[in-house]
């Protein structure tokens, strides 16, 4: 009753008053009143939506105050001294290596930016799963890097907090928590239920519950130690739930808990106190983000991370059961990972956990436990009674990389000392940790498919190889950093004694004993690469003896099997074998060497089989070999075999294979005493080698073992020192076409020369093609420096010296086996036998090579059938071998001949017979028995030599004797003549004269001249031989086929002169008959003359200009009927309108206070001049007076190339039929240039008629300006329309002004609606004149910016080349002279004529000549009169407008004077008025003007500016304000007449335009040219003066601003620029990424700004979306009609918008290294590239981004 009555009153009061009550000495009553309105406001059985509980629980905490007040009390108490901030997924933080101690630390975007990591190791990066800023955390980071805030340690300095502020909190809360636990319990269903499951509904109910926890925890560490004290007592639970008791949630709990199978499990969820309860809840409900951020964010409290840490571990295996289950695995092990790496990266609380909680056992035994969920029996080996399982790769668990969360915990424990310790010494632990290892050894078996092509390719290898390298190989790598030292020996022996355990166990289960099992391979052996890997540790690192840590010889065999076998498949894959497995099995072998995997995967099994090597017998190791690799067949010396496991095409190359294999396995040196430093070396210099690799390809090239490229390892070289010695930086530089490049490291020169190791770069190949790549690079390098010109072979590299423990490996390069195999390589190559190649030759040669470098003493061994007689290579090479028995197929050419009778007794007892397999067979028979002494004394019967033939070949076989008479050396002196193809190509003397220098680098020749030489030099003997060989020397035997040699007589200097003169002589012929066939075309198609005699061309046919179509390929000139066209792109543009006054480019605001005007661009002034002047004078005269298109202007530009117009519209047609997907719209009208493949979207027709008018157009005449004055009257008179020779007959329209209107209908269509209409009443005839004479008036603005502003550098120029200038005037004209001009209006008769004033009484006035745009003016006479215009008409105009001009800017200039100086000017002016040169003076004219316009005072009342004037500043300001009319006019004659432009000194330009106008008929010295002096006037000067000035000062309804503003107009303008943006981009992403958008007020997706106006928007947001539109092409419209420059905040690139296709431009900011980062995805600081942003800059002001830019795709107005 009464909660209820207290419900009634205000809440506020009754929470003061309850408040008071409580904090009384007696509270009892207040507790207990409290405790009955607590039960009635938190029912559960309310629906949970229902807010009134959180309001009444608001109240209740804050006591009575406001509960925003409340907070900020609080806060005001907080003792925090960590920053503790959680974030969730595609959060910005940072990630500092210097700093961190744990290599998950993170820092947020405000403790980053407060602390100093000045030239650091850091980078940005988006949170993947969310994670909590480290900063404060002395556990994970050092205290140098924490910001300032948690450095000082400011919490620490606050005061307690008083008690009766929290005392509600403590008192509600505990049952406000309880109630959440409620709802979670009563809403929660099982799975397996029938009913819809459906837990967001009940967390959306509860979103506001649980917000208002995480609002909590945000009020610091006081509010935290509140919450911690309930979540943790174990009091406060029982009694709350005990009360609680009868409700349905108990019941609910108690259920739940039976049905969990596992009984252990059980146990440690029985709860004690509310932290375990909501724990619980948050795995059942799937880790919801809300309660993931609430557990997060009470971290910082320590009593609570330490009860929390213990609860998770308790709830561990919950988890994995839950993730299993869940079919959100991704989310939740995102959240899961979230929480765990709080926890487990301090190595406080890890090792903590650890003891008291068996944390690693609960984590061994989950992974296990998961694990064994999705076991398969093992096909390896015996597929029938194998008893070994293994991790099924096609189960979604491994697919979907479910186990990550849970092995990515353990990694990250085992990353910690004292845990690893604990790891290691627990044996029980080591075992099942092995036992969970096996479940990887051999998964994913490929089976070799024989007949058919496999249907179906499995793509499960991605999850295997994943699995190995994460649940593997991962936490050995952690494990090896912890057994570095001498004192961790004894961890070492542990692992490997229990990997030998586990192996032996595993050969047990799947049945192995001694041969592999045919035609499949596993690339997953994790054991032995476990066994691998410490045994080198051991070695390297401790000390150890590798005896003491290797199994008996047996062992050694089995464990020597299967990486073996793996090498061999390997070249199987490549040689084409296994085709019929599809593309994956091609995967696997790349991912197995591929950067990421290589050091987990092949260098441990190299590693491993070079201890077997070293530790087995020479002998067997080398026909084991052989053996896997299918060759055995291959070795012998006669010229046919039967091979009976390989076609004969892959012979070839899995004999390379062999080969390779063997010089890699006898050379690598990465495991075998290499430091770390070196091995880094090495692994730099191969990659360096195969290409130009930017820095950060390079990284990720690195393997990432032993060199941990992250953090600086102490004592060891940095990744970037090593860099820099290693190679040179080449910084980012540009092609013209505009590709960028990235700036690239390159190998420096000496270590081409000393450091390329072919053998390395073939082991860290991915694809095969590397290898070529990097070999052309190396000869293209000896090319450069002339070391060697021809075709260059691998070169041999001196190798470190090898560990004392791996000594033995040098045996294999002295055994008889292997030299048995390379003499009969030697003999075969030399006698061209079928698939030897140069590469099996190169590999024999570096075997030879790597045993003369490493010596090994001989075992000398009489056996008569051996051989050889001992095993050291030296002796043995100079050996010489009579005769061989080979058994070979009867239809052998061996088999005819007879051996010689004088010899064949000595022949048979000596022959010498070899088989490896019956070798390798003798051997492991040895090796087996070694107790059995008989074994070893049975000598074999002579037979066995027949006895290993395989099964089921045709046994047509029979046994010759071969004399062959030659040793290893004498084979080695006749290669040498094969390959230098001369008989005697070593003379007896040549050893005593050679140059060992120039041995390092060379082809075949030059190796066998080194092998020679270092054998003589070994050997007194072998140096006898050579000599005596090279004395005596024969031809070899003729080969059978026709051998290479022949074709290698002819030298290759000759072979390449003889290709040139054939490439020569075809192009010439090319040539000619191109030209033969255009002259036969021609005269075919040339209409005939006499028509065109007809039509009244007076001139001669020569001079008409003639045009070839690209399309047709023909010739001829542009007709009437046929017109031909120049292929021209429209395009809508507003650079001109965003030019400013000042050069200086406008800043990017980067901060609140700074912001960018658009009042000062030259489109706005114009606008505002033109509404100005609509508000006062005549619309039509308005129209006339000013030009547009400055925003949204047309510009055409052309690539220069001309086509028939009807060949155009067929080619149209087959663009429109053609499906193939393009680039651009058809539909449209665009297309791409036929011959340069420009883009283009409309044809521009040129008009018949001479090139450049003839000369009687342009001979200066010397009639009198008066005259010519009149003349151009006349002419403006004769509208109509064009010249008679160009109608046909009135009333039928040609083809040619078909096209014409045409284009100019297309013109129109370039730009938008609002860009054409600025007339009061649109479309109308003023409106259409205006737009179409503001085309001329862009086209011409626009070359003069591309020409830089002005016209100082003369004629050429690449805008020359895109101007189509001519043809545009042309078109232009044709269309305008549909409008006549009004001749009571004609501003001509102003500018020339005075006339009486009176009739001045319109409602309207026209706008006075002095407001008026002068270069408007002359388009507007120019395309108005008719065509072609003699040049001294065009003259006469200019010199007329330069009057006006002249005196606008005597007029402008006289506003700016002070009053005094007015008048001062005024007078001495008039004193010289009657001087004979007054009427070009410029004083006397200013002061009649200043006195004209003095009459009404309104014009000089706003003084503007007071400053004193020279004479010298006057004509300068006048030159300034003469000049740009000047600069137009000129470029118009230059296009219109073809004069030349001048190129001149800036300070010059003004008198060498007015010389070339003209206007001036020399040049002064530039220091006296006059503007004045230009004048040329054609009535009495001062009445035309003064008749222009009562046009301003008769304005009566005019205030004195406006009609100044119009007077003082600013022709000047400087050149477009982009925004200027900071030289670091995080000051742009640190503004901009946060920053919610001007129209929808959110912080956008992905934001972008505007680099041409900074406006900020948001790309492809649905939210600014207008029609169907979205924001960025929306403001490309209106900022640049169409044409858009975007900077992406969040991907650090630019996107060009340009109609309704857009591109990826690139980025203009590049890190330290020149390179881009798109996406952020490194996350390295990036700077502004100036080279860059200038070429974007120009490519927007050149409009040349549809011709630079390649990748253009539509958008669809969806960004």
């Amino acid at each position: 009753m009464m909660a209820a009555s207290l419900g009634r009153r205000d809440k506020k009061a009754t929470a003061t008053r309850l408040k008071a009550d409580l904090n009384r000495t007696d509270n009892s009553s207040g507790v207990r009143q409290l405790q009955e309105l607590l039960d009635a406001v938190l029912n559960p059985e309310k629906p949970a939506a229902d807010t009134e509980a959180l309001d009444w629980c608001k109240c209740l905490i804050a006591g009575g105050e406001g509960f925003e007040d409340f907070c900020k009390t609080v806060r005001s108490y907080d003792n925090a001294t960590l920053c503790g901030l959680v974030w969730t997924a595609n959060f910005v933080a940072y990630r500092c290596r210097t700093c961190g101690i744990s290599p998950c630390m993170s820092l947020c975007a405000e403790c980053f930016n407060n602390g100093d990591h000045t030239g650091h190791d850091f980078n940005m990066f988006r949170s993947q799963a969310g994670g909590a800023c480290d900063c404060g955390d002395s556990n994970v980071m050092r205290e140098s890097g924490f910001c300032r805030r948690h450095r000082l340690r400011t919490g620490e300095n606050v005061p307690s907090i008083p008690r009766d502020l929290l005392l509600m909190s403590e008192m509600v809360l505990p049952r406000f928590i309880l109630c959440i636990i409620q709802y979670l319990r009563d809403g929660y269903i099982e799975p397996d239920t029938s009913t819809e499951r459906d837990l967001q509904k009940v967390l959306q109910q509860l979103e506001p519950q649980i917000s208002f926890l995480e609002e909590l925890t945000k009020m610091g560490g006081a509010m935290r130690t509140v919450l911690t004290k309930i979540l943790t007592n174990q009091q406060t639970f029982k009694d709350l739930s005990m009360d609680a008791g009868q409700s349905v949630g108990q019941r609910k709990r108690v259920k739940l808990s039976s049905n969990t199978k596992d009984p252990c499990i059980i146990e440690s969820l029985k709860h004690k106190c509310f932290l375990e309860e909501l724990l619980f809840w948050t795995i059942k409900y799937e880790f919801p983000q809300k309660m993931v951020t609430f557990l997060l964010n009470m971290l910082p409290d320590q009593d609570y991370k330490i009860t929390f840490t213990k609860t998770f571990v308790q709830h561990y295996a919950f988890i994995m059961k839950t993730l299993m289950k869940s079919h959100e695995s991704d989310t939740m092990s995102n959240r899961i990972v979230h929480i765990s790496v709080q926890l487990f990266s301090n190595e406080e609380l890890a090792r903590h956990v650890t003891e008291e909680c068996q944390l690693l056992d609960i984590m061994v035994t989950v992974l296990l436990y998961m694990m064994e969920s999705c076991l398969i029996k093992s096909e390896l080996q015996d597929e029938e009674n194998s008893r070994h399982v293994v991790v099924n790769c096609s189960e979604a668990l491994l697919k979907n990389n479910t186990y990550w969360p849970l092995v990515s915990d353990f990694i990250n424990i085992l990353s910690h000392q004292s845990v690893a310790k604990n790891f290691l010494e627990d044996h029980s632990l080591l075992m099942l940790w092995m036992s969970f290892v096996s479940f990887f050894q051999g998964m994913n078996l490929n089976k070799r498919e024989l007949n058919e092509h496999v249907e179906f390719e499995s793509q499960t290898y991605y999850a295997a190889f994943a699995a190995e390298l994460e649940a593997c190989a991962q936490p050995m790598w952690g494990l090896l950093t912890h057994c570095k030292v001498k004192e961790t020996q004894e961890y070492t022996k542990t692992v490997v004694r229990y990997c030998l355990e586990t192996l032996q166990i595993w050969f047990d289960a799947i049945g192995f004993i001694d041969e592999p099992a045919p035609n499949q391979v596993t690339f997953h052996l994790p054991l032995h690469r476990y066994y691998a890997m410490f045994l080198s540790k051991a070695v390297k690192c401790q000390g150890l003896d590798l005896d003491s840590l290797l199994p008996d010889q047996e062992m050694l065999m089995k464990i020597m099997v299967h990486p073996l076998q793996i090498q061999a498949c390997l070249s199987e894959i490549h040689s084409n074998m296994w085709v019929r497995n599809g593309l994956q099995i091609k995967g696997q072998a790349m991912t197995y060497v591929q950067s990421h995997f290589c050091n987990s995967m092949i260098d441990p099994d190299i590693y491993l089989l070079q201890v077997c090597a070293s530790r087995l017998d020479p002998d067997y190791f080398i026909s084991s070999v052989f053996e896997r690799f299918k060759v055995v067949d291959l070795l012998t010396m006669a010229s046919q075999h039967q091979n009976a496991v390989l076609d004969s095409e892959q012979e070839r190359p899995m004999l390379e294979g062999a080969l390779t294999f063997l010089v890699i396995l006898t050379s690598l040196r990465v495991h075998l005493g290499m430091t770390d430093d070196e091995i880094l070396r090495a692994e730099m210099v191969s990659q360096l080698c195969m290409n130009d690799r930017t820095h950060s390809a390079l990284l990720d090239l690195i393997p990432e073992n032993p060199n941990p490229k992250s953090g600086i390892v102490p004592g060891s070289c940095s990744f970037e020192e090593m860099l820099s010695a290693v190679a040179d930086f080449k910084a980012p530089v540009f092609e013209p076409g505009g590709s960028m490049q990235q700036g690239m490291y390159t190998p420096k020169a000496e270590v081409w020369e000393k450091e390329f190791d072919p053998i390395m770069v073939v082991l860290r190949t991915v694809y095969r093609r590397d290898v070529q790549s990097a070999m052309d690079r190396y000869s293209a390098f000896l090319k450069q420096s002339g070391i060697h010109t021809g075709n260059p072979w691998p070169p041999y590299k001196e190798r470190t010296p090898l560990h004392p423990c791996y000594k033995g490996l040098t045996k294999l390069l002295h055994c008889k086996t292997l030299h048995i195999v390379i003499f009969t390589l030697l003999y075969k190559i030399w006698m061209d036998h079928q698939n030897m190649s140069e590469h099996v030759l190169c590999m024999v040669l570096y075997l030879i090579e790597l045993g003369l470098d490493n010596q090994e003493p001989c075992i000398e061994e009489h056996c008569h059938d051996s051989w050889f007689p001992g095993t050291n290579l030296l002796s043995n090479l100079h050996h010489v071998i009579n005769f061989v028995r080979v058994r070979v197929p009867e239809t052998a050419p061996e088999v005819k001949r007879e051996a010689p009778p004088s010899t064949s007794t000595e022949a048979s007892s000596y022959a010498q017979v070899f088989s490896l397999v019956a070798e390798r067979r003798r051997k492991f028979q040895e090796i087996i028995n070694r107790s059995n002494t008989e074994a070893t004394q049975v000598v074999r019967p002579k037979s066995s030599s027949t006895r290993w033939v395989p099964p089921g070949t045709p046994p047509q076989l029979v046994t010759e004797i071969l004399e062959i008479r030659e040793s290893m050396l004498s084979l080695l002196i006749k290669l040498h003549q094969k390959l230098s193809s001369k008989q005697n190509s070593l003379s007896a003397s040549w050893l005593e004269d050679m140059d060992t220098s120039r041995h390092t680098h060379g082809d075949g020749i030059t190796a066998i001249e080194r092998i020679l030489t270092k054998a003589a030099m070994r050997s007194c003997q072998i140096k006898r031989s050579i000599q005596d060989i090279c004395g005596k020397v024969c031809p070899p035997v003729p080969p059978k086929k026709n051998s290479p040699t022949d074709k290698k007589t002819m030298d290759k200097e000759e072979r390449r002169q003889r290709a040139r003169e054939r490439q020569q002589k075809l192009l010439a012929e090319f040539a000619s008959r191109q030209k033969s066939f255009m002259e036969t075309a021609m005269d075919v198609e040339s209409p005939d003359t006499e028509a065109a005699m007809d039509l009244g061309a007076s001139e001669v046919m020569e001079s008409e200009v003639l045009y070839d179509c690209v399309i047709c390929g023909q010739s001829g000139p542009s007709t009437e009927d046929r017109p031909t066209g120049l292929v021209v792109l429209l395009q809508a543009s507003s650079v001109l309108g965003h030019r400013c006054k000042s050069k200086e480019a406008k800043k990017l605001p980067t901060s609140d206070e700074e912001h960018i005007y658009a009042a000062d661009t030259c489109g706005v002034a114009h606008d505002v001049r033109l509404t100005l002047m609509q508000q006062f004078f005549k619309d039509s005269s308005c129209l006339q007076s000013v030009s547009i298109g400055w925003d949204g202007g047309v510009y055409v530009q052309t690539c220069g190339h001309t086509l028939h117009i009807d060949c155009h519209k067929s080619y149209m047609e087959s663009l429109r039929n053609d499906q193939v997907l393009q680039g651009f719209s058809v539909d449209k009208g665009e297309f791409t240039c036929p011959l340069c493949r420009q883009f283009a979207n409309s044809v521009l027709p040129c008009r018949p008629g001479r090139e450049t008018e003839a000369g009687a157009w342009h001979t200066p005449t010397n009639k009198k300006t008066f005259v010519l004055v009149k003349e151009v009257e006349d002419l403006q008179e004769k509208l109509g329309p064009f010249p008679v020779s160009f109608t046909i007959q009135p009333g039928t329209e040609s083809n040619l002004s078909k096209e014409m209107e045409l284009v100019i209908k297309d013109i129109k269509n370039t730009t938008q609606k609002k860009y054409m209409d600025y007339g009061k009443n649109p479309g109308s005839p003023d409106n259409d004149f205006l737009f179409m004479y503001s085309v001329a008036r862009t086209n011409l603005e626009l070359e003069l910016v591309h020409r830089g502003g002005n016209l100082c550098s003369g004629g050429a120029s690449a805008a020359a080349k895109r101007s189509c200038l001519n043809q545009l005037f042309h078109v232009l004209a044709m269309h305008m002279r549909l409008y006549s001009i009004d001749s009571a209006y004609n501003p001509w008769t102003k500018l020339t004529q005075l006339f009486d004033m009176s009739g001045f009484d319109e409602k309207r006035p026209e706008v006075p000549m002095l407001f008026r745009d002068v270069p408007s003016l002359l388009i507007i006479f120019v395309l108005t009169m008719p065509q072609p215009l003699r040049k001294e008409h065009f003259t006469c105009v200019v010199k007329m407008l330069y009057n006006l001009q002249f005196t606008q800017a005597l007029a402008a200039l006289s506003t700016k004077f002070s009053p005094e100086e007015r008048q001062a000017w005024s007078t001495s002016g008039a004193l010289k008025k009657n001087a004979a040169n007054a009427e070009t003076s410029f004083e006397v004219l200013l002061s009649h003007v200043i006195s004209e316009l003095s009459k009404d005072n309104s014009v000089y009342k706003v003084n503007l500016i007071s400053s004193v004037w020279s004479p010298q500043s006057i004509e300068f300001s006048l030159q300034q304000f003469c000049l740009p009319f000047l600069r137009l006019s000129c470029l118009l004659q230059h296009h219109l007449y073809g004069d030349n432009l001048t190129s001149c000194l800036e300070e010059e330009e003004f008198s060498s335009l007015a010389v070339c106008l003209g206007l001036l008929s020399s040049a002064p010295p530039s220091n006296t040219v006059h503007s004045a002096s230009c004048l040329k006037w054609a009535v009495s000067t001062f009445d035309l003066v003064s008749q222009w000035c009562t046009e301003v000062t008769g304005l009566f309804q005019m205030q004195a601003e406006q009609s100044l503003t119009l007077l003082v107009q600013e022709p000047q303008w400087a050149s477009p620029r982009l925004l200027q943006l900071p030289d670091n981009y995080n000051i742009i992403f640190q503004y901009y990424h946060r920053k919610a958008c001007t129209a929808c007020k959110k912080v956008p997706k992905d934001p972008a700004l505007c680099l041409v106006c900074g406006t900020f928007v948001c790309l492809k947001g649905v939210c600014c979306k207008q029609q169907g539109i979205c924001e960025c092409v929306l403001h490309s419209q209106h900022c640049g009609a169409a044409t858009g420059i975007f900077l992406l905040i969040n991907a650090s690139v630019i996107i060009i918008i340009r109609g309704h296709r857009f591109c990826l431009w690139g980025s203009v900011y590049l890190d330290a290294h020149g390179e881009e980062d798109r996406d952020l995805r490194r996350g390295k600081p990036l700077f502004l590239c100036e080279e860059r942003y200038r070429v974007l800059e120009q490519q927007w002001v050149s409009h040349t981004f549809d011709h630079i830019n390649k990748r253009w795709g539509p958008h669809y107005n969806g960004l």
